[in-house]
């Protein structure tokens, strides 16, 4: 099972959160401030972090940034309003995902499970993928399917899971236009009602990776009204 991380500062939901995680096998390890976790993160080696966004001291965007600097380690942040804007820094500043408090622990392993789905089930894209090519070249980028890896020019980029996800999922079939709504089922496996903003976060993360001006993306482009599409370049 996966090993979790938790950072988070109310005691009573970092207790329920670990308890109910590890009665369905998970290993858990908690911490009530952002810097305590980020200490864990090197000893403990977790698959994947759950992160209170409002934190003591150095809060969640904060950590998720800071994580961002050398890992890839899959987030979700812990919020208590769905509403709030720091949620939309927090999807900017590196998370996957996020939760809205309080959350039953089945809620929370689903989006678990999810995040961590084997990001291979996306390398076959729309249609099963039969007959694609495992290494894509689209213009300077070049899109390795089996080694789920991206360069640019020669450069390895540094994606994380979700802007992985929906790069190879985007790829798959270039210059079919895919809604948010699409793009929350297939890529982060949410249901019809879930928050469009992890869609549009996602995308801007991923642009400022693999495109050369924002305002003129040759790979992920907008159809205002429709939602996005790969190419044409």
């Amino acid at each position: 099972m996966p090993r979790v991380l938790l950072i988070e500062d109310d005691p009573s939901v970092r207790e329920g959160v670990e308890l109910g995680l590890r009665r369905r096998g998970h290993e858990v390890r908690s911490a009530a401030t952002g810097e305590a976790g980020l200490a864990a993160l090197g000893e403990f080696r977790p698959d994947l972090l759950l992160l209170d966004l409002m934190l003591p001291g150095m809060n969640g965007v904060q950590v998720c940034r800071r994580v961002r600097e050398d890992s890839q380690l899959p987030i979700i942040m812990l919020t208590a309003r769905g509403d709030d804007f720091d949620v939309v820094v927090g999807l900017e500043a590196g998370a996957d995902d996020y939760i809205v408090k309080p959350a039953r622990t089945e809620v929370i392993e689903a989006r678990i499970r999810a995040v961590l789905r084997r990001i291979e089930d996306f390398g076959q894209g729309p249609g099963g993928g039969q007959g694609r090519a495992v290494m894509e070249t689209h213009g300077e980028l070049a899109i390795d399917r089996a080694g789920l890896t991206v360069t640019k020019s020669g450069r390895q980029l540094a994606l994380a899971p979700s802007e992985l996800k929906l790069l190879l999922h985007l790829s798959a079939a270039p210059e079919q236009v895919f809604s948010r709504q699409q793009l929350l089922e297939h890529v982060w496996e949410h249901s019809y009602h879930a928050d469009a903003r992890l869609v549009d976060a996602c995308v801007r993360r991923l642009r400022n990776k693999i495109e050369d001006e924002d305002g003129a993306p040759r790979y992920i482009q907008t159809l205002r009204g429709f939602g996005y599409r790969f190419g044409p370049l």
